[in-house]
């Protein structure tokens, strides 16, 4: 791996030195999310939200010296933290200039550790939610879209204690992502009166959940809190107490949030309740409206968050005048905040003169994004409650 590494900092060192003469006509950012795994139902919709970011500042001309942007997709497989490497090195070798990724918390943290700071390239998560990312060293490389988990397990504890919810068991994916989000709800459950029963582990990938699921049916609870993948363990443990009787009412967290769950669950799923990231602003409405006439669904859980991490690194290698991560790093924080024009989906292009001559944005997005402490989302959620076998938004918070 050490020598791997080496191989692949002295491509991005010569690549580096390349551009310093002027810009080279094609831009590529890399795709690097789950299109394998316990949350790949999601992953296309993710993907396809960054690319249209892609396509409309190439559609632009505005970028640099009228580059192209060439998306390059590769799969983390969530919690594979080898294949997340593996392929986050092959995208350094193949030349990119930034990387929308990972998805899953514990891949991203791999890829930042291994693949980004040993390259000094940029990585934009739109949905790696674990706290323990807002104080790694970074050497000021990361940022994400999404909030972080913290805030979630707040955002829960409010939407239980307004439901008359006095106790919860609460199960998690035994990973970084699962571990920090138990702890955050269960620490502000607590801290609002709650009971929390149990706190208990599960692993993807089993065939049969009817342990865990009596361990925590043993303990009791006014419902069943899931903080794990929808179409991995998280549905598994949901099926299994409800073909056992155990619980009918489930706690639904982000990563279990997406049509695929309902889907497969089918009604009995109805009264569930939980939340995701999402935002009510006005360009979170044009850019569904944009998903929309292309086919996707940009409702979609992170497909916005991805829209907004393409388009942060395009607007800051504008900024900077720049595609090398090294100068255009620095400038993420300055075009994702006040002061400046406000910028929505849509007017990328827009927002590329502004900065071509001299000015400042606020770039606003899909998200309404403001960019806080260690470069992440200050963060709104959308709380959903599934019925007659669909996700329904109640409102926003």
């Amino acid at each position: 791996m050490k020598n791997l590494l080496m191989a692949t900092a002295a491509i991005a060192l010569t690549a580096g030195t390349a551009f310093a003469g002027g810009h080279a006509k094609e831009v590529k950012l890399g795709v690097l999310f789950g299109f394998t795994g316990p949350i790949e139902s999601l992953a296309p919709a993710m993907a396809q939200g960054a690319e249209l970011a892609m396509e409309e500042v190439t559609k632009s001309g505005k970028l640099l010296d009228s580059a192209t942007v060439t998306p390059v997709r590769a799969d983390t497989g969530c919690i594979d933290n080898g294949l997340a490497v593996a392929n986050g090195e092959k995208l350094i070798a193949e030349g990119v200039n930034g990387i929308i990724g990972g998805d899953c918390s514990g891949v991203t943290g791999a890829i930042l550790q291994n693949v980004a700071i040993p390259n000094g390239m940029v990585m934009i998560s739109p949905s790696a939610t674990s706290p323990g990312l807002s104080t790694m060293e970074d050497n000021g490389l990361f940022f994400r879209t999404s909030p972080s988990d913290a805030r979630e397990g707040q955002v829960m504890a409010e939407i239980l204690q307004e439901r008359g919810v006095k106790s919860i068991a609460l199960t998690y994916t035994n990973n970084d992502y699962g571990k920090g989000l138990a702890d955050a709800i269960k620490t502000s459950f607590e801290g609002v009166g709650g009971s929390v029963t149990i706190v208990a582990a599960h692993e993807d990938g089993k065939g049969d959940y009817s342990a865990e699921v009596a361990s925590l049916a043993s303990a009791g609870g006014d419902l069943l809190v899931v903080a794990g993948y929808l179409d991995q363990g998280g549905l598994g443990i949901i099926q299994s107490s409800l073909d056992s009787g155990a619980f009918d009412t489930f706690g639904l967290p982000g990563g279990m949030i997406g049509d695929s769950l309902p889907s497969n669950v089918g009604s009995d799923l109805d009264g569930s309740y939980g939340q995701i990231a999402g935002s009510d602003s006005k360009g979170a409405e044009i850019f569904a409206a944009q998903a929309k006439d292309l086919g996707f669904d940009g409702t979609s859980a992170y497909a916005s968050e991805s829209y907004d991490a393409a388009a942060l690194i395009m607007l800051a290698m504008q900024a900077a005048n720049s595609k090398n991560p090294a100068d255009y790093g620095a400038k993420i924080m300055d075009v994702a905040n006040a002061p400046g024009e406000p910028i929505n989906p849509g007017e990328l292009g827009k927002a590329l003169e502004i900065l071509a001559a001299g000015g400042e944005i606020d770039y606003q997005g899909a998200t309404g994004v403001e960019l806080i402490g260690p470069g992440e989302s200050a963060g709104s959620y959308r709380e959903i409650e599934v019925q007659e076998g669909k996700n329904v938004t109640l409102r926003f918070r």
